[in-house]
């Protein structure tokens, strides 16, 4: 009978993007980001492992379809968990023969610019760790699955170090502050497009460092000094200086994407109605009280305070009207309110066609990877994937 460990893990969004790695292989970044860990109560990856004398392969199954091991970046991760428990002598060494078994699975959409990569492998490091019972800190593992991921693995506000060492030994993530430190913070994600990137990150990332110049500068000048005054307002709950600087940084980094050359867009034209209604909103206010940040992919995560949550998504409903509207907020519940319409006399921008935004889900700032101990496995005793009905 195999052991089964099984772990949640969290997406992080960036408030200091990550785009570009000075080492490809290692996935070393050129420069310092920073980022947001949302509640995995609303927005998961679920990975359950294990490792048995009885497998004659290593296996995964992801999303409900087998997959190939044949993966560079997965085998990686797997051996240096094995190299970093045979070193901390946490399990025995026959135990370390043994193949493994991986079912994984997320709660929302894969590959759509919603930190999918990040979160799946936080959560595989993190339940291999458990397995192999590693006490150290293994966000140099997980940067090997995929760069965010690293940050991931700590909940509340994180930043990962680039680092200035060629082997990466250096290139860890560390917690700004837990999740409570600023128990106010929300977050919610108007979903615009749940499909398949026709560019991959991985992809995009490489025809910046060889094209843009614009990317040159950012790292050089730009955000050494915005990591440190985005730390600051994070420690201080300083909200305006945080989406200032939010939104600056993922202004800019879309800006290097169509100064890469071919240039690619991860934005849609509904994209940017966001941010004229982000905009428009702060201003009509007379305060920043909403920031958006736009990953690799068209959706807008928003940024706010917990009192603001109720006016923003009566807006965001009426602007962005649903066909469905039992069914377009999803996650932490929130208090209905009206329309001010006032507010709505200050904005320059109308009430748009059904279903652009396809739904949104409401979050908050939550903790790292969980350990599952309810029995809710995704692998049965023999260690294959548990049908669902």
């Amino acid at each position: 009978m195999a052991e089964i460990t099984t772990v949640v893990a969290p997406v992080n969004i960036a408030v200091i993007k990550y785009w570009g790695k000075r080492d490809e292989e290692l996935i070393l970044p050129l420069n310092d980001s920073v980022s947001a860990t949302l509640d995995t109560g609303v927005m998961c990856a679920k990975t359950s492992v294990c490792a048995s004398p009885n497998f004659s392969e290593n296996e995964i199954w992801l999303n409900g379809q087998k997959e190939s091991f044949i993966n560079t970046r997965l085998q990686n991760c797997l051996k240096e968990i094995k190299s970093r428990a045979a070193s901390e002598k946490s399990v025995d060494d026959i135990f370390l023969t043994w193949k493994v078994h991986i079912c994984s699975e997320n709660n929302f959409p894969t590959a759509a610019g919603l930190a999918s990569s990040a979160a799946g492998y936080a959560c595989l490091v993190s339940a291999l760790a458990k397995l192999y019972k590693v006490k150290s800190n293994v966000s140099s593992i997980a940067r090997l699955g995929s760069g965010s991921a690293c940050r991931s693995v700590f909940g509340g506000f994180v930043r990962w170090h680039a680092g200035v060492k060629p082997d990466g030994t250096d290139s860890i993530a560390t917690q700004i502050v837990d999740s409570s430190h600023w128990p106010e913070m929300r977050a919610l994600i108007l979903v615009v497009g749940d499909t398949k990137k026709k560019v991959s990150s991985t992809k995009g990332m490489k025809i910046s460092v060889e094209t843009s110049d614009l990317l040159k500068y950012r790292v050089e000048h730009c955000v050494p000094k915005r990591t440190e005054e985005i730390c600051k307002a994070i420690k201080e709950r300083n909200f305006e200086k945080f989406a200032e600087i939010t939104m600056k940084e993922s202004n800019q980094f879309h800006a290097i994407c169509l100064d890469s050359y071919p240039p690619f867009v991860y934005t849609k034209e509904n994209s940017y109605k966001i941010i004229e209604l982000i905009h428009g909103y702060n201003q009509a206010s007379g305060a920043v009280k909403v920031a958006y940040t736009f990953d690799a992919g068209p959706n807008a995560c928003l940024y706010l305070l917990e009192k603001d949550v109720p006016e923003v998504l009566s807006l965001i409903k009426h602007i962005f009207p649903s066909s469905t509207p039992d069914k377009y907020v999803t996650g932490l519940s929130v208090n209905s309110a009206s329309v001010n319409p006032e507010l709505l006399r200050g904005l320059s921008i109308q009430p748009q066609e059904s279903d652009l935004i396809k739904y949104v889900i409401y979050t908050k700032v939550g903790e790292g990877p969980t350990e599952v101990t309810d029995g809710s496995h995704l692998l049965n005793e023999l260690g294959l994937p548990i049908t669902r009905s």
